[in-house]
């Protein structure tokens, strides 16, 4: 049975096969009644067709039949089931009836058909359309089901149009080429082709039908009637489903029947055919030896720039252009003679195999020639990029060294250094990769004598030998008066780093002096309790000096090397004009302030060691303190330390200073009030005695 006698049957898809499987990779046949009358008739056709296509194989591992009945009547869907007995009994496994979800409930209870397998002789089961895949995977149902699975009815049946047209026409050539080659190798010569004359043309063209057959194994193997052009796809079947198997095979048989039909066909041309290889051969030929070679003799140059060698490249591809149309035909020419001398004669294998190596010798040395030709000037062309990429960093380089450096600080004129470095680096590594391409060039054109197509080229090389040779050096040259001013400049930049680092230095030594300065002021303030306290004080104090001598001696050593480097880099320094006034400033203070607390612990000595003698003499000798002159004088000196402790440090600027804070100041003050105290009270007991001896 054919699709094209029931087509009006089967386009209005009774029944279907989409290519989901069961559980048990049993085919799934879907029945979707709608709310028409559905023909049995009809229906019974549809199924006898969808059951004539899948494999004995296939139809043992059973059917599971999908009854959509959400749009029909129960007594039709009861039709479709007890039809399916007469229909496919042994194929069907199992019914899933699709039901409305409230519809046939009352009405089932007078059928059941699970009571009824034994007859049916398959299980028949009631399911509501949102639970069938408690039974058939989502992957494997169709969008009605709630299934991923798409299919296209129409998709469908238009390849199984193509399929049996394909089928019936390759089956009537297949008669019509048999017919033809069986006849062809009967009787003598002139009887085959007599019989080749009578039967030469097929009704249909082999080529038509074997494309199409290609076209449909193609569809078969690659979309497995999986979807249309338009994108819409369904899941493929098994191959025994499908009609791979079959057109494969009668592929096969008509490839076959017309490979002996072409033979045929070839025997009768094979003489002409041989006389116009060799003319075709002869005009390759003497165009290779003659116009080509000839283009090559005038082209011997490789320029003297990018765009010059450029113009040489494009003339050499326009040159290549015309040898490639010569050179399709002898591709052309070549196979030609392959395949005759593959079926050949014995009698034409000298003359084919004589044509085949003149043709092939001629093309292989001119082939070679314009390869040659072109890696020479894909070498120059490369040659003049990189010559040209150095040329434009020396450039820059030069361009840089020429510009006078005005860094805003230290790091900066580091980074200028860097890249300094990195563009005279870059440029000694382009100045290596123009030597290699220069030699590799020079290699190249030494080599060219062996390609000379026939003339001499020892003065067209040595220009070109010149030129590579003439730019090599003049990069070199370049590059060398580079690296002069590099050095140069490298060193006026290094001595630049030294100047500014001289100036952070002076300046660093200028906020160090200032925090000598700003901790004498806030830190040394203790006078010591008594004489040995303070001399340690007074120690430690010079040393403290000393600390401020060498920072101050150090910043002015910085200042005189920052002018002695502004005079060798014929600059001004930026900072050290207010630098050392600042400097001498800060030191003045300090000297002021130093000399300051010096004065005081000097006085303080002076106050403990004439107050500790006193307060130390014996009171049984009195004679040891003959004149109360010495109390006084330690009275005097308490006070006048007492009052330097009130008294401010003043700078050149008319600026004030303390030592400490008042609290400080009170509590040193107290000490020597206690001592005074003290040297008081043993004034007061010397003169006791005094006082009571001429009373007794």
């Amino acid at each position: 049975m054919e699709a094209s006698v029931i087509l009006p049957i089967l386009k209005k898809k009774l029944a279907f096969l989409s290519g989901g499987k069961d559980r048990r990779s049993g085919l799934i046949l879907t029945i979707p009644l709608c709310l028409e009358q559905t023909s049995m008739d009809e229906l019974s056709v549809t199924l006898d067709y969808l059951l004539s296509i899948p494999s004995e194989k296939c139809k043992a591992r059973g059917f599971t039949v999908i009854v959509d009945g959400r749009k029909s009547q129960w007594n039709v869907v009861k039709t479709v089931v007890l039809m399916l007995q007469n229909v496919v009994p042994a194929e069907v496994s199992l019914v899933c009836v699709v039901k409305p979800d409230e519809f046939w409930d009352k009405k089932v209870t007078h059928f059941c058909f699970w009571k009824e397998k034994d007859r049916l002789g398959f299980e028949v089961i009631l399911v509501s359309a949102n639970k069938l895949t408690r039974y058939i995977e989502p992957c494997q149902l169709t969008e009605d089901f709630g299934g991923t699975l798409t299919y296209d009815h129409m998709d469908w049946l238009n390849k199984r149009l193509v399929f049996e047209k394909f089928t019936k026409e390759s089956t009537s050539l297949l008669d019509e080429l048999a017919l033809i080659n069986n006849g062809s190798d009967k009787g003598t010569q002139q009887e085959k082709e007599r019989s080749i004359d009578l039967n030469f043309l097929p009704s249909v063209d082999p080529e038509t039908v074997l494309q199409t057959g290609h076209e449909l194994l193609s569809e078969l193997q690659q979309r497995r009637f999986n979807g249309s052009d338009g994108g819409v796809s369904w899941s493929p079947m098994d191959d025994e489903l499908l009609a791979q198997p079959q057109v494969m095979k009668l592929l096969d048989s008509l490839r076959e029947q017309y490979t002996r039909y072409q033979e045929v066909c070839r025997q009768r041309s094979k003489r002409t055919q041989l006389e116009e290889i060799q003319q075709k051969v002869m005009q390759v030929v003497n165009w290779l030896e003659g116009p080509g070679s000839e283009q090559l003799r005038t082209q011997w140059g490789i320029g003297d720039s990018i765009r010059a060698s450029q113009a040489l490249q494009q003339k050499h591809e326009e040159i290549e252009s015309q040898h490639s149309e010569w050179f399709a035909v002898y591709v052309e020419l070549n196979q030609q003679i392959a395949a005759l001398l593959n079926a050949g004669d014995e009698e034409d294998l000298v003359e084919l195999k004589a044509l085949q190596q003149q043709l092939s010798d001629v093309c292989y040395r001119q082939a070679s020639q314009l390869e040659f030709r072109q890696n020479l000037l894909q070498a120059a062309l490369e040659f003049h990029s990189v010559a040209q990429d150095l040329s434009q960093q020396l450039d820059g380089l030069l361009g840089m060294l020429c510009v006078d450096v005005a860094p805003a600080d230290g790091a900066s004129i580091q980074q200028t250094l860097k890249l300094l470095e990195e563009k005279l680096k870059s440029v000694d590594l382009g100045l290596q990769g123009l030597r290699e391409k220069g030699q590799s060039l020079l290699d190249q054109i030494s080599n060219q004598a062996s390609w000379a197509y026939g003339k001499d080229v020892t003065i067209e090389n040595k220009e070109n030998v010149d030129h590579i040779q003439g730019v090599m050096e003049d990069m070199q040259l370049r590059k060398q008066r580079c690296e002069d001013m590099v050095d140069v400049r490298r060193l006026k930049m290094l001595q630049m780093v030294q100047l500014f680092k001289c100036e952070e230095d002076a300046a660093q030594a200028v906020e160090w002096l200032s925090e000598l300065l700003d901790a004498l002021l806030k830190t040394h303030i203790r006078l010591g309790d008594d004489t040995q306290e303070t001399k340690v004080l007074l120690e430690k104090h010079r040393k403290f000096v000393d600390v401020a001598q060498s920072t101050y001696d150090y910043g002015r050593q910085l200042l005189q090397a920052t002018v002695v480097l502004c005079q060798s880099l014929r600059c001004t320094s930026r900072s050290s004009g207010d630098t050392l006034p600042r400097l001498n400033r800060v030191w003045k203070q300090f000297t002021l302030t130093s000399e300051e607390r010096v004065h005081r612990l000097e006085t303080a000595v002076a106050f403990h060691s004439s107050a500790e003698k006193i307060l130390q003499e014996c009171p049984e000798q009195p004679e040891a303190i003959n004149e109360m002159e010495q109390f006084d004088e330690i009275e005097a000196v308490g006070k006048s330390l007492l009052d330097r402790l009130t008294v401010p440090v003043v700078y050149p600027d008319g600026s004030e200073q303390y030592f400490g804070s008042p609290s400080d100041m009170a509590s040193a003050a107290e000490h020597i009030r206690e001592k005074m105290k003290l040297v008081s009270l043993k004034k007061q007991q010397l003169r006791q005695p005094e006082a009571t001896t001429p009373e007794s």
